[in-house]
């Protein structure tokens, strides 16, 4: 089966999170997904946008969406992809709302151009598991994660509003469930897997993050879980980066590495440090992986 998706890193994609971009790429490369950049992408204005002009928020993705139509023209694609939940949630809620025509007409006039954005938009997630299939994913597998108990965390926009997302159950989704599952990993019941982590408010509210992050954390501890994995680079920011914060923040002692599922996808791929790129996780998954290697006597 070929795929070939117009690709829309986002800018996280490009800096903080440029592992899940690197690890993403090597999947999908892996899959045969092929990955076509959208060229002269912009910004799509993330959460600060849309929480404060609808109008100027569709613009930046608008935009965005006319350099898709135009690849569309010149090569049959099967979508526009993306790595990031943020990004996915502004490219598809411009796609809806672009659906009303007056709407429609303001975003056009302002982009300077016609617009169709009518490419379907997914997550990679979602291609992997529901236009694939997990029995490709399983076929990459080489080193499964035998041993390794993790809980999935999907963050709270991944899958709503189900209206715009159009993918899994906004309540227990199982796609990552599933897909880390195909790749020997023990998944643990995580009833927290949807909730907030505090989001976009890591500069403004650090007593929110750690309130909401650290409850997370002590959740994932409690189901006995050796690591966390995400699909979302706000996410896995929040539970990583700032975990020594919300430790300081709450008296608690977490030292959990909080995993990309791509960078794990690799792993059991038998994949080098080039893909992975565990380095650039905060709470080094050094220890966890080489604890597992000497209880199974395979590399994890």
């Amino acid at each position: 089966m070929s795929l070939c998706y117009a690709y829309y890193p986002g800018c996280s994609g490009l800096g903080t999170s440029l592992e899940y971009d690197i690890s993403t790429r090597a999947l999908c490369r892996n899959l045969g997904i092929e990955l076509v950049d959208i060229p002269d992408w912009n910004c799509c204005g993330s959460t600060p946008a849309h929480a404060v002009d609808h109008l100027l928020s569709a613009c930046l993705v608008g935009r965005n969406l006319g350099i898709a139509d135009d690849m569309a023209e010149a090569r049959e694609l099967d979508g526009i992809i993306t790595p990031c939940p943020s990004c996915l949630k502004n490219l598809k809620t411009t796609q809806y709302r672009l659906a009303d025509p007056e709407f429609h007409r303001k975003v056009e006039l302002v982009v300077g151009r016609p617009l169709r954005a009518d490419l379907p938009i997914k997550s990679v997630l979602q291609v992997v598991v529901e236009d694939l299939g997990l029995q490709a994913l399983a076929q990459l597998v080489k080193a499964p994660l035998a041993g390794l108990k993790v809980v999935p965390y999907y963050g709270c926009i991944m899958v709503r509003p189900p209206r715009i997302m159009q993918f899994d159950d906004p309540e227990n989704p199982m796609a990552l469930d599933n897909l880390l599952t195909e790749l020997g990993a023990e998944v643990l019941p995580f009833p927290l897997k949807t909730d907030c982590c505090g989001a976009s408010l890591g500069t403004t509210r650090k007593d929110v993050i750690a309130k909401l992050s650290g409850r997370i954390l002590d959740a994932a501890e409690e189901a006995g879980a050796d690591a966390i994995v995400t699909a979302c680079p706000l996410c896995q920011m929040n539970l990583d980066m700032r975990q020594s914060q919300i430790n300081k923040a709450n008296h608690s002692g977490h030292n959990m590495p909080v995993f990309y599922y791509s960078q794990l996808a690799g792993l059991a791929a038998g994949q080098g440090e080039t893909s992975t790129m565990l380095d650039k996780l905060c709470v080094s998954p050094r220890p966890l992986l080489a604890a597992l290697a000497g209880h199974t006597g395979e590399g994890a």
